[in-house]
């Protein structure tokens, strides 16, 4: 899982090192050929790109740096971690819902991802199947009973077989 996820985001890094390395230097210099820097809008949207690649490509080396660092022998093998895939149900109206605890940032999220430092992410983490979640949320408390559970132990176990 983590191995998928860091060649993932190295795949994005290796394109964005092309862009700021190549592309984004061929463009800055067609808009400054075209002169008056000032009223240049594609010079001030090519720089603007090459900030917000900058950032992105620390952004990205920051991940991988924690998710390199991380110890899965640490990760609960009972309990809900990173990884889980827990089904709970909604102790108000008992609709099921399935969500996947995931390191991340909101702008990768798929369905059913939540990422560890969400509300629902913290409140599921270390709990076990049969025990309540309670959490709140900015408009009501929600109450939610997991009843089941696949750890990235789980997880990693089937993908072996």
């Amino acid at each position: 899982m983590f191995q998928e996820l860091i060649a993932q985001m190295a795949r994005e890094v290796e394109k964005l090192q092309h862009e700021l390395n190549v592309t984004l230097p061929n463009e800055i210099r067609k808009a400054v050929e075209l002169g008056d820097l000032k009223e240049n809008s594609e010079y001030k949207a090519a720089l603007e790109r090459q900030q917000f690649v900058q950032a992105r490509l620390g952004q990205l080396t920051q991940r991988v740096t924690k998710l390199a660092n991380i110890d899965i022998t640490q990760i609960p093998a009972d309990k809900v971690g990173l990884g889980s895939r827990v089904t709970v149900t909604d102790d108000q109206t008992s609709a099921a819902e399935v969500y996947e605890l995931v390191f991340g940032d909101a702008g990768e999220l798929q369905e059913g991802h939540v990422t560890m430092a969400s509300p629902i992410g913290r409140a599921l983490q270390g709990k076990g199947v049969g025990e309540q979640v309670i959490f709140k949320l900015p408009t009501r408390i929600r109450r939610l009973t997991i009843v089941e559970l696949r750890t990235i132990h789980d997880r990693n176990a089937d993908e072996l077989v």
